[in-house]
């Protein structure tokens, strides 16, 4: 499969005490992690791209490691995400392709893990943006941590690029109160 080139890595956390109610005890940590690399297909139509996914997985396993890293460790996560924003020379299949790498990776470093790991994607221009769902890690109905995030670089993804996002986070929402099932 072709080379992995990466152009650029930024991680970001919030740390949100209130949303308009009383300052939290524990504030919830939000984090997201994106890598912009060159997209190999962008440009033609190849009919053959699964093997890029094998080619993503360590890319996956590091941005993984840096956001546990960033958000104080594997035990802190209780919610995650993942998405892909791909330029305009390539194709929605391409985010696709992040579904194995992204998410397996995620859910190999915190251990234990059972729900699947929601995600998003999109073909846009440069400064997209996108918003990118999270849920518990162990069971997606935990409706006190559906939540997203949105994630982007002012100048990514370029045409021949593809930006891939994970994002994380440390608890359910600040003021949590619409019912259903608790972690």
């Amino acid at each position: 499969m072709p080379e992995l080139i990466l152009r650029k890595l930024s991680t970001v956390v919030e740390e949100i005490h209130h949303e308009g109610g009383p300052v939290a005890e524990t504030p919830l940590r939000r984090g997201a992690i994106t890598a912009v690399i060159k997209n190999p297909f962008a440009g033609r139509y190849e009919p053959e791209i699964q093997g890029f996914m094998d080619d993503l997985r360590p890319l996956g396993l590091d941005m993984a490691r840096r956001l546990v890293e960033a958000l104080g460790g594997a035990d802190k996560i209780e919610g995650y995400g993942k998405g892909a924003l791909i330029g305009s020379e390539g194709e929605l299949e391409h985010g696709a392709l992040w579904h194995a790498p992204g998410g397996y990776a995620m859910r190999e470093l915190i251990g234990g893990s059972k729900a699947i790991v929601p995600s998003a994607k999109k073909v846009g221009g440069v400064g997209a943006r996108l918003d990118v769902p999270i849920t518990h890690t162990n069971a997606a109905y935990v409706r006190s941590h559906f939540d997203s995030m949105e994630v982007g670089m002012n100048d990514a993804p370029r045409a021949d690029e593809m930006l891939l996002a994970l994002v994380m986070t440390t608890g359910p929402r600040i003021h949590s109160r619409s019912g259903g099932l608790e972690a």
